[in-house]
């Protein structure tokens, strides 16, 4: 469980996100609250903190030399600047000591809390929770769908505003024992959409075809629930109990992930059904199965924005939905995003350029620019070198009579050879083939 300390000197504002944070799913233990940095710091030394909270400014002091106090006390801890003051020198000073992310007032309660809950995924705490909570195992799903009564309620759970019930009842009857939930949807493109003239029958048997395959893949390995709904979808909720959640529990998400990828081609590859799977964050508690939902299906749609991919985790997306939007062009980290992109768009045909040169120039360094640089386009950044690089050779061996070589050394390549095997993995084809068919 985990100790959070916020620093703030409007008491407001700590209350209200204490209130928040408690309401949110998360498996805290205490969250502390100080009014300026000195009593903060003796919060640091005198408890186990595992994640702060803090403005930059606090009582007229400017915070970046009391977070390098911070970081020299306790290195683990995790930072999460949340500050009025958006400028672009104190965001890049904040990234050079670690601060995960740095959220401008006033607050977008959801942005907000997906900053902590990433945070907190990704935690590595060995010591022990301060309260057991003991669940009956349940290590195997049986492979048969759900009767259409709990086919129902499962459903229901999912409703924008599903009637939860006071006692566990209802959920341990449907297999839900938890306390931790995450979940990952199978959305699939009906048959009928491309033209093929099903009968309700056939879509019935398509839907349970997939749902087999998902069972199937999950069932041995993850204590699950596997449903349908009514919209080409599947629903997979993954449970942990408090002891196999702490067990080893951090690399859970690159194991979801894993499990979303194999869901996708086996889905692919045995039923030719194009689909997308999106992957929710990890909560604590029976109230939040709905948030679940909420994370999967927002997740599944980032797929409009990047169609050559199928497999979406909650955590790693950037929402820049309208009621977003004007908070994020504020971000500090959209500025370095932005910056480095114009850097390398300028330089990408220099010779010997490397991520270190790209982070150098932007003050920051080579680990963070590369994280900052794949959650805001999508693309690594060497990727996105690679794209504006092959991009600019194919329009020179289109439009001039320049030579390999030439053409090599104008995108910022030195050897040919290397220039010709990076260009045929990127178009398939060789500079040469390529050009042969322009003729």
């Amino acid at each position: 469980m985990y100790n959070i300390l916020m620093i703030d000197d409007d008491w407001l504002t700590t209350e209200k996100l204490s209130q928040l944070l408690w309401h949110a799913g998360l498996n805290m233990s205490h969250i502390f609250s100080a009014h300026t940095f000195a009593q903060g710091l003796d919060y640091i030394r005198e408890y186990e903190i595992d994640l702060l909270i803090t403005d930059i400014e606090v009582a007229g002091l400017n915070g970046i030399d009391y977070m390098q106090q911070i970081k020299m006390i306790k290195p683990s801890i995790e930072i999460i600047v949340v500050s009025a003051n958006n400028t672009f020198e104190n965001a890049q000073t904040a990234i050079r000591l670690g601060v995960k992310n740095y959220l401008i007032k006033p607050l977008h309660q959801e942005q907000f809390l997906d900053s902590v809950r990433e945070v907190l995924l990704h935690l590595n705490i060995t010591r022990p929770a301060i309260e057991k909570v003991s669940v009956p195992q349940c290590n195997h799903f049986q492979m048969k769908r759900h009767t259409m009564q709990n086919h129902l309620k499962l459903n229901q759970l999912l409703a924008p505003q599903p009637h939860l019930p006071s006692d566990d009842s209802l959920y341990q009857s449907l297999g839900l024992y938890g306390p931790y939930y995450a979940m990952l949807k199978i959305r699939y493109q009906p048959l009928t959409s491309r033209q093929i003239d099903l009968t309700l029958e056939d879509q019935h048997l398509l839907n349970y075809a997939v749902m087999n395959i998902a069972v199937e893949i999950v069932h041995d390995q993850w204590n699950s629930i596997t449903f349908e709904t009514d919209d080409c979808e599947i629903n997979i909720i993954i449970q942990w109990d408090e002891a196999s959640y702490n067990q080893g529990w951090n690399d859970k998400i690159r194991q979801l992930n894993q499990l979303g990828q194999l869901l996708h081609t086996h889905i692919d590859q045995y039923l030719h059904i194009p689909n997308v799977i999106g992957i929710s964050q990890i909560l604590k508690g029976y109230s939040f199965i709905k948030q679940l939902n909420v994370q999967a299906n927002r997740a599944v749609l980032w797929h409009t924005k990047y169609p050559d991919h199928y497999v979406f985790y909650y955590g790693n997306i950037h929402w820049k939905s309208d009621e977003l939007e004007e908070h994020q062009s504020k971000n500090p980290y959209n500025l370095i995003v932005s910056q480095v992109k114009e850097y390398i768009e300028k330089y990408y045909g220099q010779k010997g350029l490397t991520i270190h040169d790209v982070a150098k120039k932007n003050h920051v360094s080579p680990n963070y620019l590369s994280y900052l640089f794949k959650k805001d386009t999508g693309f690594n950044l060497w990727e996105y070198v690679i794209k504006l690089r092959m991009e600019e050779s194919r329009n020179l061996l289109l439009q001039t009579d320049l030579r390999r070589y030439e053409v090599a050394e104008k995108v910022g390549y030195e050897s040919p050879e290397h220039f010709s095997k990076i260009f045929k993995k990127y178009y398939g084809i060789s500079p040469s083939e390529f050009k042969q068919l322009q003729a």
